[in-house]
């Protein structure tokens, strides 16, 4: 059991006690954050002597500052506090060495000690990441720690540590802490030593595991009915949009469903969770950087407003799609669509609707915790008056406008859907109103943030100077545009302006510039290197969208395939060849939904064509129990 603490809550950045090696310990209550004292994204970095140790003041922050301070060393970024568990080595920062570490399972004959760090896994108190602390003394009953993120209660006066966890010792040496009540499972510890007795040996899953599988259910009699209720909007909407009650208008693929392992669903979600802060950390890395951000290709008039966007802490994502190859060979990215990713309704709706219609129990729904997480996201995204949500003409985008909707509706956000900007008008002080005369300060878009920058960029004529004096917090003579909405100061947009970063191909380069070898990334080039050329690569728009303008390329420059759109005499980057694995005949893509930063779904997409494009059919996708579960 835990020692209590004093139960007062101290407002963030509050010292709450000073642990051993004289290293203090902050409140990480985010919700007494001064905006005045911390006004941007950069303002929650930590550093000492010029060495990042993370975010404000996330236990992954303390731990690493610690170790700093104590032993001049420091771990690699992680995604997730659980991830330092298969950590292998520290490096000694002055010395620009490296030190081995050991992982430890709880319960394990070789016990913790001094300074080693202490992880547990997701869940309980730790929903989503994980915890990491500092083992600051150690007895066969107990184990004292120092940690932040935990509780934002001061220490007892004269205590030099968080939280004392009892532990017991078994007859045959193994040491085993218990997790405190409402918790979840410690992992165990991870120990700066060469000695690997008794450590985890990480054996990588059967590549086996990774392999998609195609199924086909035996339809009912009734299975061509109409199965959709288009008597809800949604649905409606679906149906007008694709032609009829399908996923796939191709009959002989209407029974057809992919599977994957619990094991590949875990990849995936580990991927997903792990490359979101990647994406993130190298969106930094560009926005400080301007040689980086040039080969964005993005208008320079707006780089301040983007790097803007990107500091108001406030100012979070709420959903986006990452797109995978998975395979034997194992899970590579292909990109991050922050800004405007589509097949949400498809994946947390319609892939369940089918396999509840047609009679299949195979598995569980790949994409049944979608409409949870987006409800959650919006519950917590502070919006206090009505949300506008602003999409073009498309029917595909009005079936996916009314989803999101649904999910803003049942988080208790008010929302409107505006379609086009004809019925916008300006209020006398310059703001925006919308047909019912009512101000717009919240939006979510299914417009792609490219879409207004075209449109800005054709009436400016690509003029840097005309670009910066349009300045949108003006009121002109002429009527509102999308682009006058979006890039209003007092308008919030989701996904904001700063996704353009991410969202775009450069970002790929970058990531493998700051990540070489890391084993979610393809090798990724603003060049065509010799490498790529024997390895075989994708050739793609820095700046394109749905597959649009892609050529795909064997070893030795042989073309295998390309798309056509309006992305054609864009700049290029290149990227290591990743074929999509073929499964009953498709190429097949796997790809995860990120919500406010974490894995909350997977869909397929496939196609007889090697390249994924925007009319690609989504085949429900079920995850199954790994076959030796099966066997028990």
């Amino acid at each position: 059991m835990s020692t209590d603490l004093k139960n007062t809550h101290e407002r963030f950045g509050a010292v709450l006690g000073i642990a051993p090696g004289n290293v203090e310990v902050y409140s990480s209550d985010y919700s007494t954050a001064d905006d005045k004292e911390l006004p941007t994204r950069q303002s929650y970095r930590s550093y000492i002597d010029d060495v990042y140790m993370g975010y404000k003041w996330q236990c992954v922050e303390f731990a690493r500052r610690w170790l700093y301070l104590n032993f001049g060393y420091v771990f690699d970024d992680v995604a997730m506090a659980y991830d330092i568990f298969r950590l292998r080595a520290v490096r000694v920062v002055r010395e620009d060495r490296i030190l081995p570490l050991q992982s430890f399972r709880n319960g394990s004959k070789r016990h913790p000690e001094y300074g080693c760090l202490l992880i547990w896994n997701e869940g309980g108190d730790f929903e989503t990441t994980g915890h990491v602390a500092i083992v600051t003394e150690v007895t066969t009953d107990y184990v004292r720690i120092v940690e932040q993120n935990y509780r934002h209660r001061p220490w007892p006066t004269g205590q030099n540590y968080s939280r004392q966890i009892d532990a017991e010792v078994s007859a045959d040496g193994r040491y085993q802490l218990k997790c405190p009540a409402g918790g979840r499972a410690i992992l165990g510890w991870v120990v700066q030593t060469e000695d690997d007795v008794h450590a985890e040996n990480y054996v990588p899953p059967d590549p086996g595991l990774f392999a998609v599988q195609a199924r086909r259910v035996t339809l009912k009699p009734d299975a061509e009915s109409d199965w959709l209720d288009v008597g809800k909007p949604t649905e409606a909407a679906y149906v007008k949009s694709v032609g009829g009650h399908f996923l796939t208008e191709v009959p002989a693929d209407q029974n057809l469903y992919y599977c994957i392992s619990e094991t590949a669903q875990a990849e995936l979600r580990r991927a997903t969770n792990e490359l979101h802060a990647l994406f993130m950390h190298a969106t930094d890395r560009v926005l400080s950087d301007e040689a980086l951000l040039e080969k964005f290709k993005l208008p320079r008039a707006l780089w301040d407003k983007i790097r803007q966007s990107w500091n108001n802490r406030r100012n979070q994502m709420i959903t986006g799609r990452f797109d995978f190859a998975l395979s034997e060979r194992g899970l590579k990215v292909y990109e991050y669509n922050c800004d405007s990713a589509s097949c949400h309704f498809e994946a947390g709706r319609l892939q369940g609707d089918w396999a509840r219609h047609v009679g299949c129990d195979d598995g569980d729904d790949a994409g049944a915790m979608l409409d949870g997480f987006l409800k959650d996201a919006w519950l917590h995204s502070g919006i206090d008056s009505t949300l506008h949500i602003m999409r073009d003409r498309d029917l595909e985008e009005s079936y996916h406008a009314l989803y999101m909707q649904e999910a803003m509706t049942a988080a208790g956000v008010r929302s409107k859907i505006i379609q086009g900007v004809s019925g916008l008008s300006w209020a006398e002080d310059g703001g925006i109103l919308d047909a019912d005369g009512e101000r717009i300060r919240w939006v979510w878009k299914t417009w792609s943030w490219e879409t207004a920058l075209d449109q800005l960029r054709a009436e400016c004529e690509d003029d840097d100077i005309q670009l910066r004096d349009s300045a949108p917090d003006r009121t002109p003579n002429r009527r509102p545009r999308l682009v006058d909405v979006l890039l209003r100061p007092e308008v919030m947009v989701y996904e904001p302006l700063w996704t353009l970063i991410p969202s775009n191909k450069a970002i790929l380069p970058v990531l493998w510039s700051l990540f070489p070898e890391y084993p979610y990334l393809l090798h990724s080039s603003f060049e065509l290197t010799a490498e790529l050329r024997r390895t075989g690569y994708a050739m793609k728009p820095i700046v394109g969208r749905c597959g649009a303008n892609i050529r795909i390329y064997s070893k030795n420059d042989q073309l295998c395939a390309e798309t056509d759109g309006e992305f054609d005499g864009r700049d290029m980057m290149y990227q290591q060849l990743a074929p999509l694995p073929v499964v009953a005949d498709l190429n097949v893509q796997l790809s995860t939904f990120s919500v406010a930063g974490r894995y909350a779904g997977a869909c397929t997409r496939a196609d007889k064509s090697l390249v994924i494009v925007g009319k690609s059919d989504c085949i429900p996708l079920r995850v199954i129990k790994d076959p030796s579960t099966n066997q028990q």
